[in-house]
């Protein structure tokens, strides 16, 4: 792995002991795991918005610590470790994104379903994007002065599903430079190329992030609403469910809400269809819910357990992303993946 020339003094190595860099250089696995523990979870978030999906993010980040192990005994210290990390990183999830491409959301495969459809087949041949656990978060901001996006907004489902229309080299150049911070200069010798080409990279990614997000972030929609207000409307939405009460349910959405469901191909758009949609299927069709909140994407989410009964325990059935906008819900994004629970720190069944 090459050594990178420049490095910021912002992302200088806090605190990195010279004697557990040595130690580590000499093969010592203990001194490794102190150097590179603290800086996990930010690499992790990082391999999440580069790959769309947590069980890739946590393999990517696997990868990369032990082709970093493999090399580090090459480390001259041109670079800070932390920048030499996300390059060992980044080069990991690009080799990733050419071979197995993007992940997909619904609203990639087709228009949206004007009616409910029912007894859909989950799409096993397409890549899904996932939702990303908010404690698995950093928990300090790494980004330098000049970054565009902070830290949750780039974890933001409508993020992440638009970085991933992006090449990678372009996908890679927008995280390092507009989320991370990381000169162009840093970037290019991070990617084996120049800064002009890292330029022009940024640029394209920049147009296509415009044309497909919206203009106002969660992050800035929650702030104004409030955390109690956010918290309120995704238990009532969760209550709503709950109790089959379809009034009260449309009642909390805008009237071009979406309401989609990976890996289930079919999603809806707008009022008439989500409600259609919301009457049939988990109103009429599912005989028990319950739930606990949870966030996920800096987002407010709802872990949903379901029942044939409501004396029967019930059993993980999805994790419901949420988008707001003002005091209303404007996105619903449904996991359907009862193997997310264990990722979110929840139970598998409650009662």
């Amino acid at each position: 792995m090459g050594e990178i020339s420049s490095a910021s003094t912002r992302r200088d190595d806090p605190g990195v002991p010279d004697a557990d860099l040595a130690r580590a250089q000499h093969g010592d696995d203990a001194a490794f795991t102190r150097l590179v523990s603290p800086l996990r979870g930010e690499l992790r978030a990082h391999c999440y918005r580069m790959l769309g999906s947590v069980h890739d993010a946590e393999d990517a980040v696997q990868e990369a610590l032990v082709r970093a192990w493999r090399g580090l005994a090459g480390f001259e210290g041109r670079s800070s470790l932390r920048t030499w990390l996300y390059t060992v990183a980044t080069r990991v999830c690009l080799d990733l994104v050419e071979a197995r491409g993007r992940r997909a959301m619904p609203v990639d495969l087709g228009p949206s379903s004007e009616h409910a459809v029912l007894d859909q087949a989950p799409r096993t041949d397409v890549a899904w994007l996932g939702p990303y656990p908010d404690a698995a978060l950093p928990h300090a901001d790494p980004a330098g002065p000049a970054a565009r996006y902070e830290q949750r907004e780039a974890v933001e489902l409508a993020f992440v599903a638009a970085c991933q229309h992006l090449p990678g080299n372009q996908r890679a150049a927008l995280l390092l430079f507009d989320v991370l911070g990381f000169s162009a200069a840093e970037i290019a010798a991070m990617m084996a190329t120049s800064t002009t080409s890292v330029n022009s990279a940024l640029a394209r990614a920049r147009r296509v992030l415009a044309s497909r997000l919206p203009a106002r972030s969660q992050q800035q929609t929650l702030r104004t609403l409030g955390d109690p207000a956010a918290r309120r409307l995704a238990a009532d939405f969760a209550g709503a469910l709950e109790r089959g009460d379809a009034a009260a349910l449309i009642a909390l959405l805008t009237e071009d809400v979406t309401w989609s469901m990976p890996p289930l191909p079919h999603w809806y758009r707008g009022i008439a269809a989500v409600s259609d949609f919301a009457i049939q299927v988990p109103i009429t069709r599912c005989p028990s819910w319950r739930h606990k909140l949870t966030t996920a994407n800096g987002q407010p989410a709802v872990a949903f357990y379901l029942a044939a009964d409501p004396a029967l325990p019930h059993g993980a059935w999805s994790i419901a992303v949420l988008d707001l906008r003002e005091d209303l819900i404007a996105g619903i994004t449904s996991f359907l993946d009862p193997d997310l629970f264990g990722r979110f720190g929840l139970p598998t069944t409650i009662g």
